[in-house]
C-alpha cells in the first residue's frame, strides 16, 4: 500500500479528486494541518463522491507526527524543484509520496530535509509553472502502482 501525503492542501476539489484516487488504487491519504478547508466542505464531498467511506484518510497536525505513524516508509518528495524524473525510481509498497499546497507548493525547509535523490518532479515543457496537483498525483500514484503490478486491483 503506497501512501500519499498532501502538504497544507488549500483547493477542496483537488483534495476530493485524491480520495477518490486512493479509494480506487488502495492507497492510504495523509492530510497535513493546516488545511484549506475543511473536511465536511461540501465541494471536496463533491469532487470525491460516495468514495469517502472506502477511503483511508488520516489528519495530522505536522510532518513530524505523520513521519512517527510512517516510520520505515521512504519519502518522496515532488516538486518542480526535483532534480529527479518521478519515472526513474523503482517504488516499493510501503513508499510514501508527498505533494505540496496548490498555492506554494512544498516549503524550502522541507525539501531540504529530504535527500536530494528523493526529490522529484514531473517533466514539463520549459514555460510551464506547475501542474495540476490532483493530475500530479494520479500520475506518480498510477507509475508506482504499476511498478508493482497494480497489486490488490481488478483486472
Amino acid at each position: 500500500m503506497f501512501h500519499v501525503i498532501l502538504h497544507r492542501p488549500e483547493i477542496p476539489p483537488n483534495t476530493g479528486n485524491i480520495i477518490r484516487l486512493c479509494a480506487n488504487t488502495g492507497a492510504m491519504l495523509h492530510l497535513i494541518e493546516p488545511l484549506g478547508f475543511e473536511l465536511d466542505d461540501r465541494r471536496l464531498r463533491r469532487a470525491g463522491l460516495d468514495y469517502h467511506e472506502y477511503a483511508r484518510v488520516r489528519v495530522h497536525a505536522g510532518l513530524v507526527d505523520c513521519r512517527r505513524v510512517l516510520p520505515s516508509a521512504r519519502l518522496y518528495v515532488f516538486s518542480t524543484r526535483g532534480q529527479r524524473c518521478y519515472a526513474d525510481v523503482r517504488y516499493e509498497a510501503d513508499d510514501a509520496l508527498m505533494f505540496g499546497s496548490e498555492i506554494s507548493g512544498v516549503p524550502q525547509d522541507v525539501l531540504d530535509a529530504v535527500p536530494p535523490e528523493l526529490r522529484l518532479r514531473l517533466p514539463m515543457r520549459p514555460d510551464s509553472r506547475s501542474l495540476n496537483l490532483s493530475n500530479s498525483v494520479a500520475a506518480v500514484l498510477f507509475e508506482a502502482w504499476r511498478q508493482n503490478e497494480f497489486a490488490g486491483a481488478a483486472r
